[in-house]
Parts: structure tokens; C-alpha cells; sequence
């Protein structure tokens, strides 16, 4: 997108030129980040579902004044060709009446109800309040039973459940059922890259085709010196999609003790945190690669928080046998201030071979923590143990 601006710039201020482009991104507001970043103002759709059915981008094309596609995937070569070529206007063909494309889409509807129910599904999952992303994912879960071989109706569900994982209505599991229902649709076609991206943004190093929003801080700083105000994003990026790829795993040389070996520390029976975790796999069939995505939730329900005076959470991690983990043992700081209910995350890797005899099934590990229960309740250090199973 860059190149094309700069190459074009002069020509839009001299109105010869239009721009504007269609993004298939999970979160759009990134994009008004990067076009902020670029200082490009032009429009840009969003297009998360992948109506278009593209299966990879930057698509690039030419649109004379009346409309008219005259270049796919265009060059830069090509653009002095098409500003100088006088397209003749087409001619004019009958169009349809209103009646007869209802009369069309009802026919279709008809003969193939079950599309049109994904259809529908989808409309309520991109247009919706939260209450209609939920029935478009119960929608999408029903239709899956009917459609064993449709990828994109996969995919969209997969689009539908990280929406809702991002919101207020957010599910414990709706990562992990997004990250699944992108495997399914990438199984059925591996030659769709939008769909192995969107795994790939979250998943193991070793499979990552580059960083993805290695960026942000950078166009952060830059937009913030002009003397501008960044736009905010909804949801920060995480571990994964900030990471480097690696042609080989890194396992860390440190041996460090594991800090509770015989289970004196108390364990959490009041559930002042909640663990939740999601695997991300390779999709390179030839590499086991993993990473597991761990989120600390303070208990809404007890009115649990973190004790911010105190040290953070440390998280101690047994490698299963057969695999090797990048680190055994990790802590995460503490937020500012004396107290926070924010979630609080970790991001393991782990390479090793699935299919091997004897090889561990689960990562087994747990988690110390400081944490009160409501505004003036006591604060306590407890453990909680874990297992993720490795899918």
C-alpha cells in the first residue's frame, strides 16, 4: 500500500487519481493505525469475513472512470499505460428489475437453504450487537454438521468467536474454538493463505512468515512527534504477533529451581484467578511447533484482584516428555499502581513430536500469585496447578 501512495500521491492531489482499498483484517482499527502511520487519508473497507474470497493479498486494481476493471494484480509498470489508454464507455446492457434479482436470490435461497443460513449468519456476526454475534455462532456451529467440506464457513465462525473473545461478552473458550475452527477450514484448503495467516498470527515462531505488528511501536512513536494523537486500538497485539520468526528453536540454557517443588504453598480453593489457555499449532505439517497462549483472570465473581505491592506471578512449567519448552520458568510483572483486575498473560513455546511413542499429551505446570478478595479483603499468596492439553 506504501509504494502504491508514494508512486501516486502527485496524481491524487491533481485529482487523476483515486485511491482506495479493501483490508481483510480481525481488527480493522490496526489498519487506521498504519494509514495514520503513512500518512495516507484515502478510504479503506473492511472486509474481516472474507466475503471476496481471496485467498491471498495485496490485490491490486486498475478501475477506469466508468468502472470498469481494466487490470488485476497490476504493476507499477503499469500504470502509465492505463492513465494514457481512452477507455471507450461500455455499452449499456439491459440491467434486471429489482423484482427479478429478489426473485433470484429468493430461488437460490430455495435451492440451497443451507447457504443462505451462512449467509445470514454471517450479516449478524459482522453487523450485529454482541446478542447476534452469539446466535451467529451458534448458527455456524449447527450449519457445520451439513457442510463437512465448507471452508469459509469455518473460517467465518472462527472470525466470529475471536470478535466475541475481544468483547465484553467474551467466553473462556471462544480463542481456542477460533484458532480450531481455522485449523478445519485451513485442512480443507491448505492453499488459502488468508486463513493460514490468521493462525500464523498467534502461532510458534517457527512457522511465522514475519512479524506482524512489529510495527506499532514504531508508528506509535512517529505519529506522537508530529504532534499527533495515535488511534487507540482495541485490542493491544500480543507476544506472538509482535515475535520474530525462527528458523530453529530456542530452548533457554538457564536452569533455574523450581520455586514451590513440594507443594507448601496453599493452594487457590477460592478461585481467586482463573486460567485459561489456548494452543496455537504449526500449519507446516512438518513442524510440531506449539504456543500456548495462558490468560490470568481475576474472579469477577468474588471481586478478586491483584496484589500489585507484592511480587508478580511467577509460572513454573514441567516439560513434557518428548518436547522441549523455550522457557521453564517465567514471571509477569506487575501492573502500576497498589491493586489491578486487568488479565494478565503468558505466551510458551514447544517443539517435539506429537506422534512419537510415549511422548506427553499435556504441558502440566502452575502458577503462584498474590491476590485479595473484594475492595478491603485479605490478600493472599496462593497456587494454582494447570494442564493444557497439546492438541
Amino acid at each position: 500500500m506504501p509504494g502504491w501512495h508514494d508512486l501516486t500521491k502527485d496524481l491524487q492531489k491533481a485529482g487523476k487519481v483515486r485511491m482506495a482499498g479493501i483490508i481483510q483484517e480481525q481488527h480493522p482499527d490496526r489498519c487506521r493505525l498504519f494509514m495514520q502511520w503513512k500518512q495516507m487519508d484515502w478510504p479503506i473497507l473492511t472486509d474481516s469475513f472474507n466475503r471476496l474470497e481471496v485467498a491471498a493479498v495485496p490485490i491490486t486494481l486498475l478501475i477506469d472512470e466508468h468502472g470498469v476493471i481494466r487490470k488485476v494484480r497490476a504493476r507499477s509498470s503499469d500504470l502509465k499505460t492505463f492513465l494514457e489508454t481512452d477507455y471507450p464507455k461500455p455499452v449499456n446492457s439491459l440491467k434486471p428489475t429489482s423484482a427479478e434479482i429478489r426473485n433470484k436470490l429468493e430461488g437460490e435461497a430455495i435451492q440451497n437453504n443451507s447457504a443462505a443460513h451462512v449467509a445470514s449468519a454471517t450479516s449478524k456476526a459482522e453487523w450485529g450487537d454482541l446478542h447476534n454475534l452469539g446466535q451467529a455462532i451458534e448458527a455456524f456451529d449447527a450449519l457445520k454438521t451439513g457442510r463437512p467440506k465448507d471452508g469459509w464457513l469455518r473460517f467465518r465462525a472462527g472470525v466470529a468467536f475471536r470478535k466475541r473473545y475481544d468483547s465484553a461478552a467474551r467466553l473462556a473458550g471462544d480463542f481456542a474454538n477460533a484458532i480450531e475452527n481455522w485449523g478445519e477450514a485451513l485442512e480443507i484448503d491448505p492453499n488459502q493463505y488468508i486463513w493460514r495467516r490468521r493462525i500464523q498470527q498467534y502461532g510458534p515462531r517457527l512457522d511465522k512468515p514475519y512479524p506482524f505488528y512489529d510495527w506499532v511501536p514504531a508508528a506509535r512513536k512517529e505519529i506522537t512527534a508530529r504532534g499527533e494523537t495515535p488511534t487507540s486500538l482495541g485490542v493491544e497485539p500480543g507476544g506472538a504477533e509482535f515475535a520474530k520468526p525462527l528458523k530453529r528453536f530456542a530452548a533457554s540454557s538457564d536452569t533455574p529451581s523450581n520455586p514451590d517443588p513440594r507443594k507448601r504453598i496453599a493452594p487457590d480453593i477460592e478461585k481467586f484467578i482463573r486460567i485459561e489457555s489456548t494452543v496455537v499449532p504449526s500449519t507446516k505439517g512438518s513442524s510440531p511447533a506449539l504456543r500456548v497462549h495462558l490468560v490470568f483472570r481475576p474472579n469477577a465473581e468474588n471481586k478478586a484482584h491483584w496484589n500489585n505491592e507484592a511480587e508478580g506471578v511467577i509460572v513454573w512449567l514441567d516439560a513434557p516428555n518428548g518436547w522441549k519448552l523455550d522457557r521453564q520458568k517465567q514471571e509477569i510483572p506487575n501492573d502500576a499502581g497498589a491493586v489491578s483486575d486487568k488479565p494478565r498473560s503468558l505466551e510458551i513455546e514447544l517443539t517435539g513430536d506429537r506422534g512419537a511413542k510415549n511422548a506427553a499429551t499435556t504441558l502440566k505446570g502452575y502458577a503462584l500469585y498474590y491476590a485479595c478478595e473484594d475492595v478491603d479483603g485479605v490478600c493472599v499468596y496462593r497456587r494454582q496447578d494447570f494442564t493444557v492439553p497439546l492438541k
